[in-house]
């Protein structure tokens, strides 16, 4: 989940998502594993595994992905309706 921490807190996020806000993203990519940890609370997904990358409605999403690409990950997916959609769907919500 690419959305700013504010958009998780107004409408939850999608069970299990992490969140590594866009304005954040390209520095994520680049930065070691220990600080990573330091600034996400988690440890970086590692490029062997797949990415699968939403927003509120797709663009951040895409921009996201093509980032996660330039730096080294393969296996990177976009959810094009993102949010949006998921919403419309009913998928179940984890509360942030």
């Amino acid at each position: 989940d690419v959305r700013e921490p504010v958009e998780l807190f107004e409408t939850g996020k999608i069970p299990g998502a992490i969140n590594i806000p866009i304005t954040t993203a390209v520095q994520s990519f680049h930065i070691s594993d220990e600080d990573f940890q330091v600034a996400y609370g988690f440890d970086r997904p590692a490029k062997d595994v797949e990415l699968l990358i939403y927003c509120k409605a797709g663009v951040r999403a895409r921009a996201a992905a093509a980032l996660a690409r330039q730096a080294g990950w393969e296996n990177v997916g976009e959810y094009p309706g993102s949010w949006l959609d998921w919403e419309a769907q009913k998928g179940p919500v984890e509360k942030v």
